[in-house]
């Protein structure tokens, strides 16, 4: 039996999958069982910051699962309690951080918050979430309903109730109404087509909200830890959100989600936990992915690479503007924007077949999230094979 044929008999098919063999990754190059080189502009969805078979995060994982991997959070977790006083420090905002496992579930535990803030002594008050038309918050049932796209509101029902989808950020103040608890936005729409929000309209809407005593929730499960050049889009953007949620790059591939929050007694012992959540594993992962990346960024070489790589997608959306509209995104979440008539996944195909790894994003985006740790040469072979891909077409 074939490793394919193993899949589809004992897997559950949910994804269309490439069943391309990886073995072996370097930074921004994965190699297959047949020895190919692919340079991967994907980094796992976001997820592997600090690129594959990263010595540092290697060394931290394995000295500490031989020692302890787990114990529950019914006792002090010291790699934990570090890695929330980090993201505090590093973020820049007196918060507080409960530990998950996954970005769903972080907006999940999110929605929780928001929903107990909307209570008074018991009884709800207040329960009306307004999220965006195209935004992404996760497959669970609660984070799926969230989700402002009608299309994944397929089966699954009855949902939760209480969601409420705006058209665009000026569109949201049409929406809030004595219900309204809480809005939940993504700074930039990653499955969404790689959509930044505008930074002026993100500000006078936290503004208004906090003048209202409504919540303002960012869902940076992809946006945060420096994937937008800062610790948080949050920080690119110069706002102070009530709820954050993390997820993606914060492991470097190590499951871990994260809700940051700052308003400290929202939930008492006892209203959410979590068995894995904020485990030794997961956090002293997370807490060697954010040395390396602080360093990285410190130094120069993050904003650096990103400016060039940003430089050449636009350089690369004019010379084949028989494909393209346009280059967009921020940092290293950006996306080239295919042309009405054009199908994005064709231009996926093509470069796969060059070996080079892209995704695919909504409005018919072809979308890059590489390695924050990237290198010139990795960028370069990587949009040479690109654009062979493209010149195929």
């Amino acid at each position: 039996m074939t490793l394919k044929e193993m899949d589809q008999n004992y897997v559950l098919q949910t994804y269309a999958r490439n069943y391309v063999n990886f073995v072996k990754g370097e930074n921004s190059i994965l190699y297959d069982e047949d020895g190919k080189d692919y340079v991967d502009f994907g980094s796992g969805i976001a997820v592997c910051s600090v690129g594959h078979g990263n010595p540092r995060l290697a060394k931290a994982i394995c000295d500490q699962v031989s020692n302890i991997t787990h114990i529950s959070n019914l006792y002090l977790i010291e790699p934990q309690a570090r890695l929330a006083k980090r993201l505090a420090e590093l973020s820049g905002i007196d918060a507080v951080t409960f530990f998950a496992n996954s970005g769903a579930e972080a907006n999940e535990g999110a929605i929780k918050m928001a929903r107990k803030y909307g209570e008074v002594e018991g009884e709800v008050k207040r329960y009306k979430i307004i999220t965006l038309e195209h935004s992404f918050h996760g497959r669970t049932i609660t984070a799926l309903k969230a989700t402002g796209q009608e299309s994944m509101h397929n089966y699954f029902g009855p949902f939760p109730d209480g969601f409420v989808y705006a058209k665009n950020i000026a569109d949201i103040y049409n929406h809030i109404d004595d219900h309204t608890v809480a809005v939940m936005i993504e700074l930039v729409q990653g499955e969404g087509g790689v959509q930044p929000m505008q930074k002026q309209e993100v500000q006078a809407l936290a503004s208004e909200l906090k003048k209202r005593d409504i919540l303002l929730i960012v869902d940076e499960v992809q946006t945060g830890i420096y994937r937008t050049s800062e610790l948080l889009a949050s920080n690119l953007y110069e706002i102070t959100p009530d709820i954050i949620t993390l997820a993606k790059g914060l492991g470097g591939g190590v499951p871990i989600g994260a809700i940051m929050t700052t308003h400290k007694e929202i939930l008492k012992t006892g209203e959410h936990g979590s068995t894995f959540g904020g485990n030794y594993l997961s956090t002293r992962a997370a807490l060697e992915v954010l040395s390396i990346l602080e360093e990285h960024k410190n130094s120069g070489d993050l904003d650096h690479i990103m400016i060039m790589f940003e430089e050449r997608l636009k350089e690369i959306a004019d010379k084949y503007s028989n494909l393209f509209e346009k280059e967009v995104g921020v940092g290293f979440m950006r996306g080239l924007r295919v042309k009405e008539g054009r199908d994005a996944g064709e231009i996926i195909k093509a470069a796969f077949k060059n070996r080079v790894i892209v995704l695919k994003a909504g409005r018919n985006t072809v979308r890059f999230l590489p390695v924050l740790t990237m290198t010139k040469e990795e960028m370069l072979l990587g949009f040479e094979r690109f654009e062979s891909a493209l010149s195929s077409l």
